[in-house]
């Protein structure tokens, strides 16, 4: 919760010296029966008056009533994620042989699948989501599509295959989001999209962009294809930002031909490709790492952050705790008999 206007706030502190002035001034009174030593009888009536929590209840309930108004005053603020009723975002996951090491376990791969898989069910089910695999060359292996069965069921076929082609998995994903945005502006999902004429006549005016997105794992390095900077470029260009995931540590090793061949995660250049298209860069050198890197974006991509004012509702809660304090103060408030 934020405040809109927060310097109310310090109205809190009248009321925490209000609360111990009560307190002092409680401690302290003489009893009712040792002002009026002449009249015994009056004096223990007065003495039976109501017990101490009837006493202090009606005060906290006040000093409650007063924290709600200083809270009204300050107008919180309630920030929610909502989530996206459309979107585009295309999966890029790396299957170079480089993801056949150990030093995540199983394996590079196999625990960037159940990663994968996790991002896919935290997504709205409104955003279409496509998959591209890449290692000498990249295939985009589900188009963008609200089908989550497909997506999870193609991420379970990834195969390790020679050679990383970073920017060639880009290009075929942002490839991949033009053939969709196209075919959809063309179309519509529930039939032809005709775009609003504007007043006087010409052509009509093109349905808003729909928003895009890349998220790429990878452990980094680029032996094949076309350049990280030739692929962010075209990225920016597209106004699709590339979220990267740089996945494995630097001590991962490969067996090959019975020997270990160092394969450490490039994640300089990951973090360049995120800096270049205004996207997000994540480290992950374990499952769980990945998965909190996933969760994030799921919840960057998918959803969109709106402040609701609590104002009224602190006003309303004022309203109702002076209402309670006042009737327990009746209720409850000393009568000679």
């Amino acid at each position: 919760m934020t405040f809109l206007a927060g310097h109310w706030l310090w109205l809190l502190i009248a009321v925490a010296a209000l609360l111990i002035g009560y307190a002092v001034v409680n401690r302290w009174r003489p009893p009712y029966a040792a002002r009026l030593p002449t009249s015994p009888i009056l004096a223990t009536a007065l003495s039976m008056g109501p017990s101490r929590w009837r006493v202090r209840i009606p005060a906290a309930v006040f000093a409650l009533t007063l924290v709600a108004l200083v809270f009204a005053l300050a107008r919180p603020v309630e920030t929610r994620h909502i989530p996206r009723d459309r979107g585009t975002v295309m999966l890029a996951i790396d299957v170079s042989n480089s993801m056949a090491s150990t030093d995540v376990a199983p394996t590079r791969l196999e625990s960037a699948k159940l990663g994968a898989a996790a991002f896919v069910g935290k997504l709205p089910a409104k955003i279409n989501l496509g998959l591209v695999s890449f290692a000498g060359t990249a295939a985009v292996l589900v188009p963008p599509t609200t089908d989550r069965g497909a997506v999870l069921a193609a991420i379970r076929s990834l195969r390790l295959g020679p050679a990383t082609a970073i920017g060639d998995g880009i290009f075929a994903s942002l490839q991949a989001i033009k053939t969709f945005s196209l075919t959809t502006s063309a179309t519509g999902a529930t039939g032809p999209v005709v775009g609003r004429v504007p007043r006087g006549g010409g052509a009509p005016a093109p349905p808003p962009a729909v928003p895009a997105a890349i998220v790429l794992l990878s452990d980094g390095e680029t032996t094949a294809g076309q350049s990280n900077a030739a692929a962010a470029a075209a990225a920016v260009r597209a106004h699709t930002p590339v979220n990267t995931i740089a996945y494995g540590t630097a001590r991962g090793t490969l067996e090959m031909d019975g020997q270990a061949l160092p394969v450490p995660v490039n994640a300089p250049a990951l973090r360049d490709i995120a800096r270049a298209t205004h996207g997000t860069y994540f480290r992950a050198t374990s499952r769980g790492e990945l998965h909190d890197a996933y969760r994030k974006l799921g919840t960057s991509i998918g959803y969109r952050t709106a402040d609701r004012e609590l104002t009224t509702w602190f006003l309303g809660l004022a309203v109702l705790g002076g209402l309670l304090a006042a009737a327990l103060s009746f209720g409850w408030a000393p009568r000679l008999p």
